[in-house]
C-alpha cells in the first residue's frame, strides 16, 4: 500500500459511514473472494499475503506484508486477501411480478442473521431482498461473511417498508407476515407474487407493518421451544413457498 492515508481511507470501510461515502465494501478471505471473482462482480482492488496472492494468481493483486493485511481486514485471523468491490446497485422497488416471492426484513439488527437470511434467500430462489432502514447494512463486514458469496447474486434495498408495502398490496401482490400468532403455514395455500415480510429477533414485526392489511403466518410447533431464530423461521417458511410452487435442484 502506497500511503498510510490509503490505508486510513480503505480501513474507513469497516464502519457503515465509509462504506456509504465511499460507495465501497470489504469482501474478505480466499473463499469469498474466490466466489466474488467467480460471480463477475466488479473488483476496484485486490490485496493479498504473498503466499495468497500466488495462490490466487490474479494479474491484478497487490501483495502486502502480513501486518498491513491485518490492519486491513476485520476478521478475527486469516486476512490474507482481502477485495474492494463497488457498491451494487440497490434492487429495484417495482412490485414482485408473475409467481416472484420478496423477503421483507423489518428491523433485523444482526448481521449474521441478515447475512443467512441472504444465504437462504440465494438457495430458495428468491432475487430480491428489501430490507427496513432500521436492519443492519447488507455490506457490513460480518454480514457479507455470512452470506458466504450470496450477497453477489442477491439484489437488497434499504427502504422505508409501510408505504412500500402498502403500494404493493394494492397493486396485488399477497402480503405474510411471519409471527407466531399466526395461521399454521401448512394449513394455507400461499398465494403469488408475495411478499414474506421477517421482523427482528428481539422485538418482531414493527407496529407500522402489523398495521398493514396482511396474512400472519406461523411455524406449526410440535415441542416446547420458545421461539425460533429468524433465520430458521425464514427456511421453514420459504420451504413451504417452495414446496407449493417451483420444484428446485436437490442440494
Amino acid at each position: 500500500m502506497s500511503t498510510q492515508a490509503e490505508l486510513k481511507r480503505l480501513r474507513a470501510l469497516h464502519q457503515r459511514r465509509g462504506r456509504e461515502e465511499q460507495g465501497r465494501y470489504l469482501v474478505q478471505g480466499p473463499k469469498l473472494v474466490h466466489e466474488l471473482l467467480a460471480s463477475g462482480t466488479p473488483v476496484e482492488a485486490l490485496y493479498a499475503t504473498e503466499e495468497a496472492a500466488r495462490q490466487l494468481g490474479h494479474p491484478a493483486v497487490v501483495v502486502l506484508p502480513a501486518h498491513e493485511l491485518e490492519r486491513l481486514g476485520t476478521l478475527e485471523s486469516g486476512n490474507t486477501l482481502v477485495a474492494v468491490v463497488p457498491a451494487p446497485a440497490p434492487a429495484p422497488l417495482h412490485a414482485p411480478v408473475a409467481d416472484e416471492l420478496v423477503l421483507a426484513l423489518d428491523g433485523i439488527s444482526d448481521p449474521g442473521n441478515l447475512g443467512t437470511l441472504l444465504r437462504l434467500a440465494d438457495w430458495f430462489g428468491v432475487r430480491r431482498v428489501i430490507s427496513s432502514t432500521a436492519s443492519v447494512d447488507a455490506l457490513n463486514p460480518k454480514c457479507v461473511q455470512a452470506t458466504m458469496g450470496s450477497l453477489f447474486r442477491v439484489q437488497v434495498a434499504r427502504c422505508e417498508l409501510v408505504p412500500l408495502l402498502q403500494q404493493w398490496q394494492q397493486g396485488g401482490t399477497a402480503l405474510y407476515l411471519a409471527s407466531m400468532e399466526g395461521a399454521p403455514v401448512f394449513g394455507l395455500q400461499l398465494q403469488r407474487p408475495a411478499t414474506l415480510v421477517l421482523g427482528s429477533e428481539s422485538h418482531g414485526i414493527s407496529a407500522g407493518v402489523r398495521a398493514v392489511p396482511a396474512q400472519a403466518i406461523a411455524i406449526p410447533r410440535f415441542g416446547a421451544g420458545e421461539s425460533l431464530n429468524v433465520a430458521t423461521a425464514a427456511a421453514a417458511l420459504c420451504m413451504e413457498f417452495a414446496r407449493q410452487g417451483a420444484t428446485g435442484r436437490s442440494a
